[in-house]
């Protein structure tokens, strides 16, 4: 049994110096630079809150990424990819608002000419 502790705690060791050594975020960054490209592509502005957020957050992450520090910037990508995508999505409500009352006032107008027509 003495022989196996050492082997076991050996083991534990490597398992948590694996865990200290996180890979580069490389794949996330690019995810996130997407996301916020995205963003404006929809119509995003630079004066959006979120997209704001998410800018600082992907520079954050770039100068962790610098300081070799991957794992806070695997976090502040992954917020920043989460900020972009809700700049990209209260882009989209808003359009999809504005098509929903061009509709309705649309339908008020048909309405108004049917019942001169009545």
């Amino acid at each position: 049994m003495s022989i196996q502790l050492p082997a076991i705690g050996a083991v534990l060791l490597l398992a948590l110096g694996g865990c200290a050594n996180d890979p580069a975020p490389l794949e996330q960054l690019r995810l996130t630079e997407q996301a916020v490209e995205q963003a404006k592509a929809v119509g995003a502005s630079d004066d959006s809150e979120a997209l704001k957020r998410a800018n600082a957050k992907l520079l954050q992450a770039r100068l962790d990424m610098a300081d070799k520090s991957y794992k806070s910037a695997r976090m502040q990508a992954e917020q920043a990819e989460l900020d972009a995508r809700l700049a990209e999505a209260r882009v989209l409500t808003a359009k999809g608002q504005a098509q929903i009352e061009l509709q309705n006032e649309r339908i008020k107008r048909l309405r108004k000419q049917l019942e001169q027509d009545l």
